[in-house]
């Protein structure tokens, strides 16, 4: 095979951008919120090698609400919604060991500044770990 990567082969070699947490951030449609002022587009991350230094990108876009109602049964129709991406672009696909170690990080870091948003702003992220 010429120039191409054998579907056989597991991790193709070279760059690879990893969503290391994939989820929601919603707010009431009234509140006047920013998401700007309280979540970086950048995290500092631990390096996963001595020379690689790029950090994990925020990513939100505003999107329709993905589900009709919360689990309480409060319709979601009066909320913004924002699809919320963490992701992290590495020389190599690194370990899936390394990958959870990094969204835990990810989290913790994430975790206060989600906590000093104003009341009425929810989340709800989990881990992901699929490339882009």
């Amino acid at each position: 095979m010429l120039g191409g990567v054998s579907s056989t082969d597991p991790h193709p070699r070279g760059r690879a951008a990893v969503r290391l947490l994939q989820g929601y951030v919603w707010h009431p449609e009234a509140a006047d919120v920013d998401l700007e002022h309280f979540l970086p587009r950048e995290l500092d991350l631990p390096p996963p090698t001595s020379d690689e230094q790029e950090g994990a990108h925020v990513l939100w876009d505003q999107v329709q609400p993905p589900f009709a109602f919360f689990e309480n049964g409060e319709p979601t129709a009066s909320q913004t919604f924002y699809q919320f991406t963490v992701l992290r672009v590495y020389d190599e696909r690194p370990s899936n060991d390394t990958l959870h170690g990094d969204a835990t990080a990810a989290s913790e870091a994430l975790n206060p500044l989600l906590d000093g948003t104003p009341d009425g702003v929810g989340w709800q992220l989990w881990e992901d770990l699929r490339e882009l």
